[in-house]
């Protein structure tokens, strides 16, 4: 992977050494979930997709290696269910990566961050790192099935520690909000209060 793509990475020892806490960074492309991982000195855990299983056999033994977690995102439990297998990750002393938009960016900008990362620092006092990757979408854009041969970048930023009540929706968005202003100040991305989402279901091209 360095050899290939050979990434710029700056601030990794921002990453604790020891002890829990949560990766929150933009996706820009499905590939975010095999470079971060790989590019962190301790194992990432984090959930992805049962599709991502039950496709390319060397892809998903791939991500079985680097410490993802089947989730099946069609049981109408799939939301509790990740923060829950999170929340036991974290008690445990690892790591957690989460993407806050929920989704992979449609258009390369930055979206609207759904709280559960909030939830997670809130409810476990783990410090949350914010994380932008850089230039992957551009090594597998949407709909292609080769990647191609760019060099990427991935920032790390200070850990973030917060107070508040993580069953007040308040202190779950201020916190989710200020998560998303330090991941938009390392990527650089044009920010859009508006979940990914929900552009894709309205098939906006976003430009």
């Amino acid at each position: 992977m360095h050899l290939l793509w050979r990434p710029r990475m700056e601030g990794r020892e921002h990453v604790p050494a020891h002890g829990p806490a949560i990766l929150a960074s933009n996706h820009l492309s499905v590939l975010d979930s095999f470079f971060m991982p790989a590019l962190v000195p301790r194992m990432v855990r984090f959930v992805a997709k049962k599709e991502y299983f039950t496709g390319n056999r060397l892809a998903a033994d791939w991500m079985r290696a680097m410490g993802a977690m089947e989730i099946d995102r069609e049981n109408v439990t799939a939301a509790q269910d990740m923060l829950d297998a999170a929340v036991e990750v974290l008690k445990a002393g690892e790591l957690f990566g989460i993407y806050p938009e929920g989704t992979r960016s449609p258009d390369g900008r930055l979206y609207r961050g759904k709280i559960g990362v909030a939830w997670l620092s809130l409810t476990t006092g783990a410090p949350v790192v914010p994380v932008a990757m850089l230039g992957t979408d551009k090594v597998l854009p949407p709909g292609a099935s080769v990647p191609r041969l760019r060099r990427i970048g991935v920032r790390f930023g200070e850990p973030m520690t917060f107070t508040g009540d993580p069953g007040s929706a308040r202190d779950r968005r201020r916190v989710t909000d200020e998560v998303m202003a330090a991941i938009q100040r390392l990527s650089g991305q044009e920010y859009v209060p508006r979940y990914g989402a929900s552009v894709k279901g309205a098939g906006e091209s976003g430009v």
